[in-house]
C-alpha cells in the first residue's frame, strides 16, 4: 500500500490517512502463519540507571513484536519505564536516542547499530535461539562519547588517510559511518606474517650455498633447495655446535628462537615453504650471486599491538532485511505493520524532477539543457527516460514528474539512477550524478534529494578515470560552486525494504544436442565479445546447463534482465545451489571479470571474490592495483571485495604496505570516490598494529617534505628549461636543512618496502632537466646489516600522475608471470613506480642504466641515431671479457623480445630513444609509459608510429645481423617472441579482462569501442595458433623493413628535442 507525496499535478492514488483507519481495520485479519512471523520475544532489558536500594541495575521485561524495527523497541522501552515513573529525572529528561543498545556474544560486546532493523532478523536473537534461551538480555547504556586520546587517534588516522573519515558534511545517508562500524570486526580476527615473497617455480640447482650472518660473523651452510628455513636453521646450528661463542649464539638456545632474514633487507626466510620458492634466492640465483642471509631474534609481537577502540562490534546480521514472508502486508492486520515489503510495490517507478541550479553559469553556456534519467545495474539500462530541454539558465525548473518503464518491485539491489544534464547541439553530456535506488540497508530511497553534481572534464583537462568516475554515487563536496539537481521520490508510510532471495521453481532443461555446439561457441568467445539478443536468451533459457560450466558465468550473468525480478531470484538461487564454482580450478581472469563495473549484484561479486581467497600473497599482490580498481565498481561501501582487500592486508605485512599507499593515491586524486577508499584505509590502520603505523608516519613525512622542496624548485626556475647550478645549489641547501630539522632518520621505500632508506646523499642529488623538475636523489641504506655500498637512487616527481605508468608496470609483471609459468625468463625489468599523491610519486632509478639516447649522442651527437654500430660498441665497452659480453647479447636477445611482444600487445606509444634503456649487463627496458593502447602520437600531423614495436637496425647489429640477413641471435630472438606471444594468447581472457578494467579505472585514451578493441586484434583472438604464430612473425619483418623510419624519428627526437622521456634523460 502506497503513499505518495501530495502532488496538485497528478490523480491521487490510494493514500493511508488518518480518516482511513477505520476503514483498514475491517481488511481480512492475519492467519496463523502471520502469527508466526510475528512471534513475541521476550527481552530482559537492562536499563542505565539504578535502584537507590540495592544499587543493582533497574531492568524491565518486555514482549517485543518479531517485526518492530530496533528504533520501534528503544521507543516502547522508554514509554514503559516512563508509565512506571521510574527515575523521571533520567527518561523525561533524555530521548531514547540517548542510549545504545549491547548484548554479549562469546565474551565480546556487541552493538544494536542500525535503528532502521526488523528486531527478528538480529544476529542475537538468531544466536540465542541456538542456546535455547527463553529470555534474552539486552543493556540499554548511555551513548559513549570519544575521549580526548581517541580524539587525537583519530586526527593521527585521518593525517595518514590524507582524509577525514568523520566528515559527513557530503552525504546523504549513513552508509560512511555505518561501513566504518561494520569494518571494525573482520580486522580484529587477522594477524599480519612476516615480509615474505615467494614464487613457486621449478629451478635446475638441487643444493645451494647460503652465507648466514650473525655479529661480524658468518657461516657458509650447504642445503637442499627442497629444504624448509626450520631445516635450513637446522643445518646451520648443527654446523656452528663446536662455534657458538664466534657467532654470539648462546648455548641455552635453539633453532625456534631464531628466524632467518636477507642482509641488507627486510625480507624474512620463514614459514613451511621450500627455499627455492622465496623470490630473493630465485633472484640470487638467476644473477649468480651469494645468497646473504642473517640469523636473527624473532620478531616481538608487541610491535603489532592495535590500538583499543572505544566502539563496540557491530555484528555481520546488521543491516540485514527480512523475508518476503515477515514484510509483505498482504492478509496481515495493517495496524501491525511497520516496514513494507519491495515486492509488494506494483506501480511504476517514478521520479520528479524539480530543476537544476548553478551558482554561477560556465565562461561558454550551451543554449538549451535537457536532464536524462536513467536507470542502470552495472552497465545493463533498464529504463530511460528524459525532460524536455529549456533554455540554459542559473536556474532552469521542470517541475515534472518522469515515469519509468519498471515496476518498483523489479528494482534490484546496486540500480542507480543516473542524472545527467546535456546540452548543446549536438547534444553532450555536461553534468552528472547517481543516487542508489536502494540504499545499504536495503531500503528504498523516498522524499527530496539536492544531488550536487560532477562537470564533465574538458578536452584539455585530465579525463583519464571519467569512465569509472560517471558510475560514482557520491556527490560533488564543492557545493558552493557545482551545479545541483533537485529530485522528488514518491513517499511511503513506513520504510519500504527489499527482502531477502526467497525459494522458488527449479525446474531443469535439458540441451538439445543441436544447441550444444552453439552454446559452446558462445562459451568460447572472449569477454569483449558481444552476445546477440537471441545468445542471450539461449543462455538464460538453458541457464542450468551453463552453470556446470564455470567458463559460462560471465555470459550467463551478462543475460540476466536484472530489471525483473523473477529473473533476479532465479539467479540467486542458481549461485546458492551450485558448488561447481567453488569446485573448480581457480581462473584469475574469469573471478576477476565478475568484479569489472559489468556486475553490480552482490551475490555475483560475492563469488567472485570466494574464489580469489584461494589466491597465495604474492598472488594477491600482483593483482592487488587491479583490485583496488576494481572496487569502484562495488554499488556500496561495504563489500565482499573490500572485505577481502582488508583481511588479506591485515595478513601480509607487504600486501598492507601497498595497499596502504594504492588506497592514499586514490583518495588523494580520486574525489569521486574518496570517502570509499579512506574508509576502507581506516579500517586497515585501525588493525594494522603501531609498527606499521610508525613506518607509514615516517613515509608520508618524507613525501611531504620532498614535495614541499620540489614546489619551491619549480618556482624558482619555472620558465627555463635547463637546470642551471645555482638552482641545484639551491637544492642541495634545501635538502641540508631538512635533514637537519627534521627529516625521519629512516624510511621504507615505497616502492620496495624491503628496503630501509636512511640519510640523503647531498652531493649526489640533483634536479633534472625536464618541465616538471623531478629530483634525482641518493639514499644511503639504512639497515646496518647491508652487504652493498651502493646508494638508493630515487626519482621524485610532481605534476605527473603515475597511476597510469603503475597500471602498465603491473601488468608486465603478470605477463612476466606468464611465461615464467612457460619456463620462459624474458628479463623484463619493471622497475619500482609508485604513485603516493595527487600527481606525486617515487620512481626507482635503475642501476648502471642509461638511455639510448645517450649512447647515440654520447658518440657522434644527433645523428648516432643512424649509426647501426654504436650500441654494440658501447655494450662490449661495458663487459671486461668475451664471455661476458656473449651473456649481455643473449640478455638483450632474450630482454628485446619480451618487450616487442608486451608493447605490441599494449600498444605502448610513444616509443623514442629516450625511454628505451639498457643495463650494463645487456638488460633492454622500457620507460615511461604515457601513451598506450595504439594512441600514438603524432609530429606534424604525421603519426610518429609507423612499426607495430621497436626493432631498430641498431638492435638487429647486437643480434649480428643487419637488413634481410638472419643469424643464431635473430632467429633465437623470433624464437623467443613467438613462446612470448603464443604463451599470452593462452591467457587472453585474463589480459583482455585486465585491460578493459585499466582502460576504465586508468586510461585518458579510451574514447571508443575501438580501443578496447586494440587488444583483441594485437592477440589475433579467435584465429588459430598457426595464424597467430605467422601474424607475428610478420610484424617482425614489418620492423626489420622500416626500422629506419624509427631512427629517423629518434634523429628528430634528438634534434628537435621533443621532450615527452626529458624526465628519465639524466638517467
Amino acid at each position: 500500500i502506497e503513499l505518495q507525496v501530495s502532488d496538485e499535478e497528478e490523480p491521487q492514488p490510494v493514500v493511508l490517512r488518518e480518516e482511513n483507519r477505520r476503514r483498514r481495520r475491517k481488511m481480512k485479519a492475519f492467519t496463523s502463519t502471520f502469527s508466526v512471523a510475528m512471534d513475541q520475544i521476550a527481552i530482559e532489558f537492562v536499563l542505565p540507571t539504578t535502584t537507590k536500594s540495592s544499587r543493582s541495575p533497574d531492568t524491565l521485561l518486555l514482549e517485543v513484536a518479531g517485526n518492530w524495527t530496533v528504533e520501534q523497541v528503544k521507543a516502547q522501552v522508554w514509554l514503559r519505564v516512563v508509565a512506571t515513573n521510574l527515575c523521571p529525572e533520567f527518561y523525561q529528561k533524555y530521548s531514547p536516542d540517548h542510549c545504545i543498545l549491547l548484548y554479549q556474544k562469546k565474551g565480546n560486546w556487541c552493538e544494536i547499530y542500525d535503528k532502521h532493523q526488523v528486531f527478528q532478523t538480529l544476529d542475537c536473537i538468531r544466536y540465542w535461539k541456538a542456546l535455547k534461551k527463553d529470555v534474552g538480555k539486552i543493556h540499554l547504556t548511555c551513548r559513549p562519547q570519544p575521549s580526548e586520546e581517541s580524539t587525537q587517534y583519530q586526527r593521527y588516522l585521518n593525517y595518514l588517510i590524507g582524509y577525514d573519515v568523520t566528515d559527513v558534511s557530503n552525504v546523504h545517508d549513513d552508509e560512511l559511518e555505518f561501513t566504518r562500524r561494520k569494518l571494525l570486526t573482520p580486522r580484529k580476527i587477522e594477524g599480519a606474517a612476516l615480509w615474505a615473497t615467494l614464487c613457486c617455480l621449478p629451478v635446475t640447482n638441487s643444493h645451494i650455498l647460503l652465507v648466514i650472518h650473525r655479529n661480524k660473523a658468518s657461516q657458509t651452510i650447504k642445503v637442499s633447495i627442497d629444504d624448509t628455513p626450520v631445516q635450513v636453521l637446522q643445518t646451520f646450528f648443527t654446523k656452528i655446535s663446536n662455534k657458538r661463542a664466534l657467532l654470539g649464539v648462546p648455548e641455552d638456545v635453539c633453532e625456534g628462537d631464531y628466524i632467518l632474514r636477507v642482509c641488507g633487507r627486510e625480507e624474512y626466510i620463514y614459514g613451511n615453504h621450500p627455499v627455492r620458492d622465496f623470490h630473493w634466492v630465485r633472484q640470487c640465483l638467476k644473477n649468480g650471486e651469494e645468497i646473504h642471509l642473517v640469523l636473527e631474534s624473532a620478531p616481538n609481537p608487541g610491535q603489532d599491538l592495535v590500538q583499543k577502540e572505544d566502539w563496540a562490534q557491530v555484528d555481520d546480521c546488521t543491516g540485514v532485511a527480512g523475508t518476503h514472508e515477515q514484510l509483505t502486508i498482504d492478509e496481515k492486520d495493517h495496524e501491525r505493520v511497520f516496514t513494507i515489503s519491495l515486492w509488494d510495490c506494483h506501480r511504476k517507478f517514478r521520479v520528479k524532477v524539480l530543476g537544476i541550479d548553478i551558482p554561477a553559469l560556465p565562461r561558454n553556456p550551451e543554449l538549451i539543457v535537457y536532464v536524462e534519467a536513467s536507470i542502470f545495474h552495472g552497465q545493463q539500462l533498464l529504463a530511460q527516460e528524459r525532460t524536455s530541454s529549456k533554455a540554459f539558465t542559473e536556474e532552469v525548473l521542470w517541475n515534472t514528474w518522469l515515469e519509468f518503464n519498471i515496476r518498483i518491485r523489479d528494482l534490484p539491489k546496486g540500480a542507480r539512477l543516473s542524472l545527467q544534464d546535456n546540452g548543446g547541439s549536438p547534444s553532450r553530456l555536461l553534468y552528472y550524478v547517481n543516487l542508489l535506488l536502494v540504499d545499504h540497508r536495503s531500503l528504498l530511497r523516498q522524499g527530496e534529494f539536492i544531488l550536487h553534481m560532477w562537470k564533465m572534464p574538458e578536452k584539455t583537462e585530465d579525463n583519464s578515470s571519467v569512465n569509472a568516475d560517471k558510475l560514482t554515487s557520491a556527490t560533488n563536496p564543492d557545493k558552493a560552486s557545482s551545479m545541483a539537481v533537485a529530485i522528488l521520490l514518491d513517499k511511503y508510510c513506513y520504510p519500504v525494504a527489499l527482502p531477502k532471495s526467497r525459494e522458488g521453481e527449479r525446474g531443469q532443461r535439458e540441451m538439445p544436442n543441436h544447441l550444444r555446439k552453439q552454446f559452446e561457441s558462445i562459451v568460447e568467445t572472449d569477454p569483449l565479445h558481444p552476445l546477440s539478443q537471441e545468445d542471450k536468451e539461449l543462455l538464460w533459457h538453458f541457464r542450468e546447463e551453463c552453470m556446470r560450466h564455470p567458463r559460462a558465468y560471465p555470459k550467463l550473468l551478462g543475460s540476466v534482465r536484472w530489471g525483473r525480478q523473477e529473473a533476479v531470484l532465479a539467479t540467486h538461487r542458481l549461485l546458492e545451489r551450485s558448488s561447481v564454482w567453488d569446485r573448480s580450478v581457480l581462473d584469475v581472469g574469469l573471478a576477476m571479470q565478475l568484479l569489472d563495473c559489468h556486475y553490480s549484484d552482490a551475490h555475483v561479486r560475492s563469488m567472485a571474490v570466494r574464489k580469489l581467497e584461494t589466491l597465495g600473497d604474492d598472488d594477491v599482490l600482483r593483482y592487488l592495483l587491479q583490485l583496488v580498481q576494481a572496487v569502484k565498481f562495488e554499488p556500496y561501501h561495504d563489500s565482499a571485495l573490500a572485505r577481502f582487500l582488508l583481511k588479506r592486508a591485515l595478513r601480509s605485512k607487504r600486501i598492507g604496505h601497498f595497499l596502504f599507499w594504492f588506497l592514499r593515491s586514490e583518495i588523494a586524486q580520486s574525489m569521486h570516490y574518496q570517502q570509499r577508499y579512506a574508509v576502507l584505509l581506516e579500517a586497515y590502520l585501525r588493525g594494522c598494529g603501531e609498527d606499521m603505523l610508525q613506518d607509514f608516519r615516517r613515509q608520508v613525512e618524507m613525501t611531504e617534505a620532498l614535495q614541499k622542496v620540489t614546489r619551491e624548485i619549480k618556482a624558482m626556475s619555472a620558465e627555463k628549461y635547463d637546470v642551471s647550478a645555482q638552482v641545484v645549489f639551491q637544492l642541495r641547501q634545501k635538502l641540508e636543512n631538512l635533514q637537519t630539522s627534521g627529516l625521519p632518520e629512516s624510511f621504507r621505500v615505497p616502492y620496495d618496502p624491503g628496503l630501509r632508506a636512511g640519510a640523503l646523499v647531498i652531493e649526489q642529488c640533483k634536479v633534472m632537466a625536464s618541465k616538471k623538475r623531478p629530483l634525482w636523489l641518493q639514499f644511503k641504506r639504512a639497515d646496518p646489516t647491508t652487504l652493498s655500498s651502493d646508494t638508493i637512487g630515487v626519482i621524485f616527481k610532481d605534476g605527473d600522475d603515475l597511476r597510469q605508468d603503475m597500471l602498465i608496470l603491473q601488468i608486465l609483471l603478470i605477463m612476466e608471470s606468464i611465461w615464467e609459468e612457460e619456463s620462459l625468463d624474458l628479463s623484463l625489468l619493471p622497475y619500482g613506480c609508485i604513485s603516493t599523491g595527487n600527481k606525486i610519486g617515487m620512481i626507482e632509478i635503475v642501476r648502471d642504466a642509461t638511455t639510448i639516447a645517450n649512447i647515440q649522442q654520447s658518440v657522434v651527437g644527433s645523428t648516432g641515431a643512424f649509426k647501426d654500430e654504436i650500441l654494440n660498441q658501447w655494450l662490449r665497452d661495458k663487459c671486461v671479457s668475451e664471455e661476458k659480453f656473449q651473456q649481455a647479447v643473449e640478455r638483450f636477445v632474450f630482454s628485446c623480445g619480451g618487450y616487442c611482444v608486451a608493447t605490441y600487445v599494449l600498444g605502448v606509444g610513444d616509443r623514442h630513444n629516450d625511454n628505451i634503456m639498457i643495463t650494463e649487463s645487456g638488460n633492454l627496458f622500457h620507460i615511461d609509459f604515457g601513451h598506450i593502447l595504439g594512441n600514438y602520437k603524432s609530429f606534424l600531423g604525421i603519426s610518429k608510429e609507423r612499426v607495430p614495436f621497436v626493432l631498430t637496425p641498431d638492435f638487429l647489429y647486437v643480434m649480428g645481423t643487419s637488413g634481410k640477413k638472419s643469424s643464431p641471435h635473430f632467429q633465437k630472438f623470433q624464437d623467443v617472441c613467438v613462446r612470448a606471444y603464443l604463451a599470452l594468447r593462452h591467457h587472453t581472457n585474463l589480459l583482455v579482462i585486465l585491460f578493459s578494467m585499466m582502460l576504465m579505472t586508468g586510461m585518458p585514451q579510451l574514447t571508443s569501442k575501438e580501443d578496447i578493441e586494440y587488444i583483441r586484434e594485437a592477440l589475433t583472438v579467435g584465429r588459430p595458433e598457426e595464424e597467430a604464430q605467422r601474424h607475428l612473425l610478420d610484424q617482425i619483418e614489418i620492423c626489420r623493413d622500416k626500422g629506419w623510419t624509427v631512427q629517423f624519428n629518434w634523429f628528430l627526437h634528438l634534434v628537435l628535442g621533443i621532450k615527452q622521456g626529458g624526465d628519465k634523460r639524466s638517467a
